[in-house]
């Protein structure tokens, strides 16, 4: 194996590894990534974790600056709600596809989560159970690579942006939304339930970026 091979397989653990602490808040936006401590870390030279920092800039999670190194690249306004706009194409087209194949312990376990959601008091808790819900929802879909597609969007915005939409939301709102369109799933009204999704994502977007004009929440 050539050092340029060995560098690029010693950095896919780096990069998988700092990509999860990144999508799960460890690693803050803004938060520097310096190349002396991971290796460190890791028990590695510089070379694959340059590697890996510069797999992790192509994906949008870090950001190169002269003289300033590598960050956890911070979300612009309009970052955000562009990857919104993508939601509403991807999520739309997996319960177009889900809502033949759903079965009764499908609504059942969507209505549970529901459920939950409604006795929650905080943003963080909000967002869990947004996320849960929809992904129950475009489960059904039998398209790996669509709901791959769909958590590679979600990794993006992060938990982070992820409970600042649920914050500039509310509860009272997305969860009535949650039920109307889930009641049209339950009825077998395809065409009602996308479109009742794309409302669903489109007016949180406007929620959104109402919220951050104000300049709430950096």
């Amino acid at each position: 194996m050539s050092d340029m091979s060995e560098a690029k397989s010693t950095a896919i653990p780096i990069y998988e590894t700092l990509k999860d602490e990144i999508v799960t808040s460890v690693l803050l936006p803004g938060e520097a990534l310096r190349q002396e401590e991971i290796a460190k870390r890791f028990g590695v030279s510089k070379i694959p974790v340059r590697e890996a920092l510069l797999k992790l800039e192509i994906d949008g999670f870090v950001l190169f600056r002269k003289n300033k190194g590598a960050t956890v690249r911070e979300m612009s306004s309009n970052e955000v709600l562009n990857l919104m706009d993508i939601r509403i194409a991807l999520e739309c087209k997996a319960l177009e596809l889900s809502v033949p194949n759903m079965i009764p312990s499908d609504f059942a376990r969507a209505k549970d989560v529901l459920d939950d959601y409604s006795a929650q008091s905080d943003s963080k808790s909000w967002s869990e159970h947004n996320i849960a819900f929809h992904q129950t929802l475009y489960e059904p879909c039998d398209n790996p690579s669509l709901l791959q597609m769909i958590a590679d969007v979600r990794a993006r915005l992060g938990p982070f942006t992820n409970m600042l939409v649920s914050e500039a939301s509310g509860l009272e709102r997305p969860h009535q939304e949650h039920q109307n369109i889930l009641a049209a799933c339950e009825a077998g009204k395809t065409e009602e339930a996308v479109e009742l999704l794309k409302q669903h994502i489109e007016t949180t977007k406007k929620v959104t970026a109402a919220y951050m004009r104000r300049g709430t929440r950096s």
